[in-house]
């Protein structure tokens, strides 16, 4: 998905015009607009802007990279898991893992 309609899509989610998005983001309207038409591509410092504006990673802005699906939230938690030590880590897996596979098995049986 390209950048202008990843904005779009999260202007939508936030319900937020693009006065509101160039408020919160210090990006003048007109350009988030250009970006929306996919007639300007944002500079870094604008994409950041925007990024933290909605509390999401460039990678998320942008589409790319291994996390461009995970909100800033998603990334600090997995940041954070990293940082813990070998067991803590296989605990925290097992009730996530249990999680996953209850949620699957819903979806299983709904259809």
């Amino acid at each position: 998905m390209e950048t202008g309609r990843i904005i779009v899509t999260l202007r939508d989610k936030f319900n937020w015009s693009q006065t509101d998005l160039a408020d919160k983001s210090k990006v003048s309207r007109v350009m988030i607009g250009k970006y929306e038409r996919s007639e300007a591509v944002p500079s870094i410092d604008a994409a950041k802007k925007i990024a933290d504006a909605f509390e999401v990673s460039l990678d998320y802005l942008v589409g790319e990279g291994i996390s461009a699906s995970f909100d800033k939230e998603t990334v600090e938690r997995i940041n954070n898991i990293e940082k813990m030590d070998n067991s803590t880590k296989s605990v925290l897996f097992n009730v996530i893992d249990t999680y996953i596979q209850n949620f699957k098995s819903r979806q299983v049986f709904a259809k």
